[in-house]
């Protein structure tokens, strides 16, 4: 059983996006796990394909660099379709694509896994899934879409689309609420629809053993004589929304400081979209470096590495700030009282479901941070830490069924079997 799997994945110029990677790296896992091989599409075949020990193939390329924008990925898409349809002059021989369609043929199933990549912001994004998911249909292949946020902003071509690549699958996997109640806005059939939590959730998770103590450990120090001090992990998002990029910066260092003073934590960054060359600094560790410049107490930086160790540090913490999405679900999945700052209405739909899996609700807007309100958030979340974990422990057991479930239902859908 081989399945055919985009995301967007693939580390280039050494910049890794932890979050993309950590989904693909759970499907890919829990599909493996039950008998299925990955063909993975990926902007980096040979390093995705290193990355995972899988095969993989170049995306089909719906870049505005290439294409120049959407009149240019309109007609790429009829070019690609009518390759698919048996037109051999519709893309020159060394068109990428032909990698991507012969896998399509040679694959027993396809899966879009999971993402936040179908909004009208990334018009490329819904041209290649759309796509995929048109392969699949001419060439007989079933397939599924699993862990996605849709929209909020979803508009013309875009929400058409959407709505022909999920009325197409045979299941469709949707991580909050808000996204549940656009795609059946969509016309697409209910009965395709399963209300599910982020697909990484529980990245590298082999037993609920696995969970340690999430409210009281820390990082591995590599010590055996020290115990590791508790902490609150930072992850910030590059993206700012309209906010003035110094005053959120400072503002999130007269957080952190307070939070210190407030409750003795350490504070420790890990950027999540980042370069894995050591002391190079880009993405979100700018922003990072921006805030430390700024505080008035110490705070430690993570280097960037890959899926497991993020989440084994949003895990760990004692207390997680965040702007970016993927450590919010790492956290709140392993009962860490977790601070989302959202920035524009897509960071707030994702920030809002990913804390409210797991009956958070500690999400502050980037006008409440810049006005220095989300410090009582920030603060009430840590003094409510005990019931958040306890809610955690209540909630946690249940989760990690249905989630196996899934993956369960998305195998059998597919025609992989358990071993």
């Amino acid at each position: 059983m081989r399945i055919v799997t985009i995301g967007d994945v693939g580390v280039v110029d050494d910049m890794i996006h932890i979050g993309d990677e950590a989904m693909f790296d759970e499907f890919a896992a829990q599909l493996r796990a039950r008998g299925a091989s990955i063909t993975g599409v990926s902007s980096s075949p040979a390093e995705t394909a290193a990355r995972y020990g899988i095969d993989a193939v170049p995306t089909l390329d719906f870049s505005p660099a290439t294409t120049g924008g959407r009149d240019g990925q309109r007609e790429r898409r009829r070019r690609v379709l009518a390759a698919a349809d048996g037109d051999r002059s519709a893309l020159p021989d060394s068109d990428r694509a032909w990698r991507v369609i012969d896998a399509v043929r040679a694959a027993d199933a396809v899966a879009v896994a999971g993402g936040g990549n179908m909004a009208s912001l990334w018009p490329m994004h819904v041209y290649e899934r759309a796509t995929l998911g048109a392969l699949a249909r001419r060439a007989g292949k079933p397939y599924v879409v699993t862990g996605q946020t849709i929209g909020p902003v979803l508009e013309g071509e875009d929400r058409d689309l959407v709505a022909e690549l999920l009325s197409g699958a045979e299941l469709v996997g949707l991580r909050e609420g808000a996204s549940f109640e656009l795609v059946r806005g969509l016309g697409v059939p209910e009965s395709l629809l399963t209300a599910t939590i982020d697909d990484a959730s529980f990245v590298g998770l082999g037993s609920d053993s696995d969970f340690g103590t999430s409210s009281d450990s820390g990082p591995d120090t590599g010590s055996a004589d020290a115990a590791p001090l508790p902490y609150c992990a930072v992850s910030l998002s590059a993206h700012v929304g309209d906010a003035d990029r110094g005053r959120f910066a400072e503002s999130v260092a007269r957080l952190l400081d307070r939070i210190v003073d407030e409750t003795g934590l350490e504070i420790v960054f890990l950027a999540h979209w980042a370069s894995l060359r050591p002391g190079d600094e880009r993405g979100d560790s700018l922003l990072h470096r921006a805030v430390i410049e700024q505080m008035t107490r110490p705070a430690r930086v993570e280097p960037t590495t890959d899926t497991p160790a993020a989440a084994r540090l949003a895990r760990g913490a004692a207390l997680h700030l965040t702007s970016r999405y993927h450590p919010a679900v790492f956290a709140v999945a392993g009962g860490v009282p977790t601070v989302g700052i959202a920035v524009d209405d897509y960071t707030t739909v994702k920030l809002t479901g990913a804390l409210g899996n797991f009956g958070q609700s500690s999400v502050v807007s980037s006008a409440e941070l810049l006005d220095g309100s989300a410090a009582a958030v920030a603060l009430d979340a840590w003094a409510a830490r005990a019931d958040v974990h306890r809610a955690w422990e209540a909630r946690v057991g249940s989760a990690r069924t249905a989630s196996a479930a899934w993956w369960d239902r998305v195998a059998s859908t597919l025609g992989a079997l358990r071993p």
